[in-house]
């Protein structure tokens, strides 16, 4: 299991068993990672990518955790952090010739959203 270290100013947000590969939520997790969190919830919003959805669940529950349970200020939240990794595998078969099976292999991810409030940020909105 891998530990994670929360420092004061970032909160974490974990989504296990996502229903979609590390290879395709890498693809929308990239877009977002270094972005605004206002920003980044913009353009999940508007992709075209099914994970979008649930991967704007996890930032949105990011940005839950770093307002109530943390009292960071969410109007200069960035995405500090945004990866997945492997989950389980679902196997599956499917009949094929000759009475063989074929294998099917269903992916799964884990995704971890990190905002954190930065410096620069504090200081622009003064």
């Amino acid at each position: 299991m891998k530990n994670l270290i929360r420092k004061d100013n970032e909160a974490i947000a974990i989504g296990k068993n996502v229903r979609v590969s590390p290879r395709k939520a890498s693809i929308v997790l990239d877009t977002i990672r270094g972005k605004r969190a206002s920003d980044a919830l913009n353009i999940l919003k508007f992709s075209k990518r099914g994970i979008a959805v649930d991967i704007r669940k996890i930032l949105n529950s990011a940005v839950a955790n770093a307002e109530n349970n943390h009292q960071l200020d969410i109007d200069i939240l960035k995405v500090s952090e945004a990866y997945c990794g492997k989950g389980m595998v679902m196997k599956r078969w499917r009949a094929r010739a000759k009475g063989r099976p074929g294998k099917i292999n269903k992916f799964l991810s884990n995704i971890t959203i990190k905002v954190a409030e930065t410096q620069n940020d504090k200081e622009e909105s003064k």
